[in-house]
């Protein structure tokens, strides 16, 4: 009785969950900045994101593996250096995304804490300021925008805060990408890339070429649900922004890929390099998946390849927030003890 009145007193705290997606970078359109922004980006949403669960407690406590966890604790830090939101709270990471591998683990984490932590102290900040003050969207938007609104989305690039969102479309749901994540070197973490994300660099004919592409090729195509066009034009954009970044990777994509890349480009709708790798991908309907894993699978092994091979399956809708009471999972748990 004694513990049923303690946990009486608990009863408006309550645990948060946050379900983020994960997102494929589908490129960088203009890193010159020839027109007073630099960069502006293309992505998806893709489910499969992070599960976290939060709640306040009596000291930091954090449930994650080594690198969540240093996200999780910068996170905290940066909320409770803008919002005075203390430090006390207890994370479970419950399912992840594998880290720098492209799809967006660093920034789906981080405003999921910064979500969690504004829910649990009763704060309402847009996702812009709240990406803001977490660090987040200094080169891209793409993984911001998955996270609050998922779907297919464009930035306008970086110019004096975070990129606007200037279009963002459901996903044929029939649609899909066959993911190939090759167990080869990460691509480059955030500090790795700095250094080459602050200076200026690229074409300004290729983000002219880019650009071109998107809005008379692949925009059109999504609209009117044209598979083929739409990778068609996917591709050619994925070579295109790889010609921005081959003098810091060894070409228009990472060369520990390539060999995958040539399947997928001759098998698939269209295919990429998600961000500085190594996961690729390949633009699929969702009923052929069986078939091409089934080939792709003896194709890697032929080939000597180990890898992870999965459905990416696209998200409309952004990260899920669900409220629990903290009691109630409390008072099931010692019940059942």
């Amino acid at each position: 009785m004694e513990k049923f009145e303690e946990e009486i007193k608990n009863f408006e705290v309550v645990v948060v969950i946050i379900r983020t997606p994960r997102r494929l970078h589908l490129g960088l359109i203009d890193p010159t900045g020839s027109l007073g922004r630099r960069f502006g980006s293309l992505g998806v949403a893709l489910e499969g994101g992070y599960e976290l669960k939060v709640l306040s407690a009596e000291r930091l406590e954090i449930m994650a593996e080594a690198e969540d966890r240093k996200t999780i604790e910068k996170a905290v830090e940066r909320m409770n250096s803008a919002f005075g939101t203390g430090t006390s709270y207890k994370f479970e990471v419950i399912k992840s995304i594998p880290r720098h591998v492209g799809l967006g683990s660093t920034t789906q984490l981080s405003l999921a804490v910064g979500t969690a932590i504004a829910r649990l102290n009763k704060i309402s900040v847009p996702i812009e300021k709240l990406a803001k003050v977490l660090g987040r969207g200094k080169n891209s938007g793409v993984g911001i925008y998955a996270f609050s609104v998922g779907g297919f989305v464009v930035d306008g690039g970086v110019k004096d805060g975070i990129p606007p969102l200037i279009l963002r479309e459901d996903f044929p749901e029939d649609w899909a990408f066959l993911l190939v994540i090759p167990d080869v070197k990460p691509g480059l973490d955030e500090e790795e890339e700095k250094p080459i994300m602050e200076k200026t660099f690229g074409r300004v004919d290729v983000a002219m070429e880019i650009s071109y592409r998107v809005i008379l090729g692949l925009l059109p195509a999504l609209k009117e649900r044209n598979i083929r066009v739409f990778g068609k034009h996917l591709s050619a954009i994925q070579r295109l922004v790889g010609r921005h970044f081959s003098e810091f990777q060894g070409g228009e994509f990472r060369d520990d890929v390539r060999l995958i890349l040539e399947w997928l480009e001759e098998k698939t709708y269209g295919a990429g390099q998600s961000s500085w790798g190594p996961t690729v991908y390949g633009l699929i309907l969702k009923s052929e998946f069986q078939e091409l894993f089934d080939e792709i699978t003896d194709y890697l092994r032929e080939h000597g390849i180990r890898a992870r091979v999965e459905l990416g399956l696209p998200r409309n809708s952004g990260a899920e927030i669900v409220r629990e009471n903290a009691f109630l999972e409390r008072l099931i748990k010692s019940v059942a003890e």
